[in-house]
């Protein structure tokens, strides 16, 4: 028969197995997870009864896991809004009016982009920063652009929410709606173009991937929502409108839902890799090929300005062909919907707390 001397000593040692599998099961799962290093002594400290504070007894319990919801993670640290000008405002954007950032003139960002009305929405950890800027490139989104420093370089880990619309430039659309525009009528010299604007929108799968992967590395935990394009023209245009035939709407309308398909693709891929490693945060793809639907150019109230002049300087206006205020409406309806609806998989942002400390969201005791 045992002495009860020994029989505590059993006890204990079994305790500290137990606690040592555990413990390395959620330090696999914290690991995974990309939790912030800091938290592995508080978990050796409880269950290891090894690097403790001087002085601090080991308290034998675990940490509470929190598994948080999409939108706690959207709100936990910054929301950093990067782009091109669907983002930046540039449809709504007058020299008159107050800049709303350095550098904010040259980018034609406007408070009545979406981003603002998004920031109204959510209370962010973090405060926001937007910085979209119109004519931005998958390269100049990661290189620079006007001569200001890289938009993803606002990008960092305190990030948790990153909006951004881009690759249309790649695709060439502005220059592509140009040649549209002004040609021959009822000559072909729009759809003459679909060779070229093809090759661009299947190069734009590898620099998409390279700032997915770059924004990926400077916040690991963020929630990154890319945001599509909106279907330019009816689904079935009857007339002819700023010198654009039937025909020419179309393939127009198609050219958008080809740069939004492999947008979204790699986007979705990019999301089954971090759901494929166990890992926090997301990419999330809104498609708005169909959110202007029965307010395309040549509608009644368009959502979308459609061919703008600037008879001073015989020149076409660069708010031509970008969303109205109605439009970023739209956008900000759009950004915050799938904010609140998240990823549609569960998010892997855990949260460890005291366990003896009130549930997060929990009334405090009276």
């Amino acid at each position: 028969m045992e002495s009860p001397g020994r029989e505590v000593a059993l006890d204990a040692a079994r305790g500290r197995i137990v606690r040592t599998a555990a413990a390395a099961a959620i330090g696999v799962a914290l690991a995974v997870a990309c939790l912030p290093l800091g938290l592995y002594p508080r978990l050796a400290c409880a269950v290891l009864e090894a690097g403790c504070p001087t002085g601090a007894a080991p308290r034998g319990e675990l940490p509470r896991i929190t598994r948080l919801t999409a939108v706690q993670v959207a709100q936990r640290g910054a929301y950093v809004a990067l782009g091109d000008s669907y983002s930046s405002g540039e449809g709504v954007w007058e020299l008159s009016q107050a800049p709303v950032n350095d550098g904010a003139d040259r980018c034609h960002r406007s408070e009545g982009s979406y981003v603002p009305l998004v920031a109204r929405t959510y209370r962010f950890g973090g405060g926001t920063a937007f910085y979209a800027c119109s004519g931005a490139t998958t390269r100049q989104l990661l290189s620079g652009q006007y001569g200001h420093r890289p938009q993803i370089t606002r990008v960092t880990s305190a990030t948790s929410l990153v909006t951004l619309s881009i690759g249309g430039n790649d695709a060439g659309f502005t220059k592509v709606l140009t040649g549209c525009i002004v040609k021959i009528p009822w000559s072909s010299a729009c759809v003459d173009q679909d060779a070229a604007v093809n090759r661009r929108i299947e190069e734009l799968r590898t620099s998409m991937l390279k700032v997915l992967r770059e924004l990926r590395v400077r916040a690991p935990s963020a929630r990154v929502i890319v945001l599509g394009y909106p279907r330019p023209f009816p689904k079935d245009p009857v007339e002819s409108v700023d010198n654009l035939t039937v025909a020419d709407q179309r393939w127009l309308n198609a050219v958008t839902r080809r740069l939004n398909d492999t947008v979204g693709s790699v986007v979705a891929e990019f999301d089954r890799a971090i759901v494929a490693f166990g890992a926090p945060g997301s990419a999330e793809y809104v498609d708005a090929y169909e959110a202007f639907a029965g307010h395309e150019v040549g509608r009644p109230r368009p959502f979308l300005n459609g061919l703008a002049v600037d008879m001073g300087e015989l020149r076409v206006n660069a708010r031509s062909y970008h969303p109205t205020g109605d439009g970023y409406r739209r956008f900000a309806e759009l950004i915050t919907a799938q904010i609140a609806a998240g990823p549609g998989r569960p998010m892997n942002n855990v949260l460890l707390t005291d366990p003896n400390a009130p549930p997060p969201g929990a009334a405090p005791p009276r």
